[in-house]
């Protein structure tokens, strides 16, 4: 067990923090109280101090957000630091963003908040609902928000009135925003967004105007009618099924690739992956390989030209094959953007003439890292999986780095624990 002493007002944000890591890691060591009301008081006044702690980390991600601190580390912007880094959803990323974006906008909703007066669901709320409004508009949002926040309306009601405000006021200044968020695309283009669910399938939302609707029209309408007495799918169903054989060429083979190993296909139960690392099931891989055929993937010199040298400066389309089987995202670790995605990637420099365009030399990195990585080689580290794949670990930046047997520079915010996972 370790103690803690300090004195508050002498000690620098940095001291504090540490102080307060050292005492979450105890309590979070330690079992819950066999007294369930003990346990109610205990999680009132915990979650009460963690939104007094928001209101301190709005205040960071603030500062390294208006400054790009975290393009010197290696992230393109502060969602992907949050989201990669430090392992927050997507969602929880943008929410704790939009605060630490629209906090000097709203000093009644930051001065409540880090007095713990206001939840940290509150203060969110108040600040994605102002976030489209100007400065006179958000100071008047603020103050009818907090108010109902104060009468007692849920967080989802504040929301919801949110919106409302921002209607009136598209409304009012007459402006081509429509209420929800939908039509506010307009109806001149065509629109689809998708949603990857949790079992590899996707939701599909969109718009399309009367020209594409007319397209949409004359290609499916045919194939979506039913195939005869016996199919009994409805018409959604029958159009999910006619637009799939549309993207997929009708007869034509499907450029969907599958990796499994020969005991899933005859019989094993290993499940199989896409080439973005969604796993499949053994029985629908063996499906798809019966309507699809089996292609083997051969590494190496063979029929297929893996290993070009020096000369060749662009990978084969059969090299970006074989690496998007291997990277199913970017070989920066953390990183989510998909390999289908990603930029092929002399892991060594094909510029410096120390790495051909073999397939044992490349790797698939996204845009932006690619470009980091060619910019800042002293803030990569480069090793190599169990499996044989590259992978590439962001370094802090030179004067971030203490130096052996150094400690943190003294101020209120210095550089980050070194015991941190960049030095593994």
């Amino acid at each position: 067990m370790h103690s803690v002493t300090i004195k508050l007002e002498a000690a620098s944000t940095m001291e504090l923090v540490n102080a307060l890591s050292t005492i979450a890691t105890e309590l979070a060591k330690r079992d819950a109280p066999e007294s369930a009301a003990a346990c109610l008081e205990l999680t009132e006044t915990l979650v009460a101090a963690c939104d007094m702690q928001e209101s301190a980390l709005a205040g960071f991600i603030g500062r390294v957000d208006a400054t790009a601190e975290q393009a010197r580390w290696g992230y393109p912007s502060a969602q992907a630091w949050l989201r990669s880094s430090l392992g927050m959803r997507d969602n929880r990323a943008k929410e704790r963003l939009t605060l630490a974006r629209q906090r000097h906008r709203l000093p009644q909703v930051a001065e409540r908040l880090a007095a713990g007066e206001l939840s940290h669901g509150y203060a969110v709320t108040i600040g994605d609902a102002v976030a489209r409004l100007d400065d006179t508009d958000c100071s008047q949002a603020e103050t009818t928000l907090l108010e109902m926040a104060d009468q007692g309306f849920s967080a989802g009601k504040v929301a919801a009135f949110g919106r409302r405000i921002r209607d009136l006021i598209a409304e009012r200044d007459d402006t081509e925003d429509a209420p929800d968020e939908d039509s506010r695309r307009g109806y001149d283009k065509s629109w689809i967004t998708t949603t990857r669910s949790l079992d590899g399938g996707r939701y599909v939302k969109g718009w399309l105007n009367p020209e594409d609707a007319a397209i949409w029209d004359g290609t499916l309408a045919p194939l979506a009618k039913p195939a005869g007495p016996d199919d009994r799918r409805d018409l959604a169903e029958r159009t999910a099924a006619a637009l799939s054989s549309v993207l997929s060429g009708g007869h034509k083979a499907s450029k969907v690739t599958v990796i499994c190993d020969l005991d899933t296909l005859t019989g094993g139960n290993a499940p199989a992956r896409l080439t973005d690392g969604t796993p499949i099931p053994a029985a629908q891989a063996r499906r798809i390989a019966l309507s699809a055929g089996v292609s083997p993937l051969l590494l190496g010199k063979g029929n297929t030209p893996l290993y070009l040298g020096w000369r060749e400066r662009f990978a084969s389309s059969a090299q970006r094959q074989v690496l998007k089987t291997l990277y199913p995202s970017c070989a920066v670790r953390g990183c989510e953007v998909p390999g289908t995605l990603c930029e092929v990637d002399h892991v060594h420099g094909w510029a410096l003439g120390e790495s051909p365009t073999d397939i044992d030399q490349l790797a698939l990195a996204c845009g932006w890292h690619n470009r980091f990585k060619h910019t800042n080689p002293d803030q990569i580290q480069i090793t190599k999986d169990q499996d044989g794949r590259y992978v590439y670990q962001l370094l802090p930046p030179s004067d971030a780095r203490p130096s052996s047997g150094d400690h943190p520079p003294p101020g209120d915010i210095g550089p980050p624990d070194p015991a941190l996972d960049w030095a593994a």
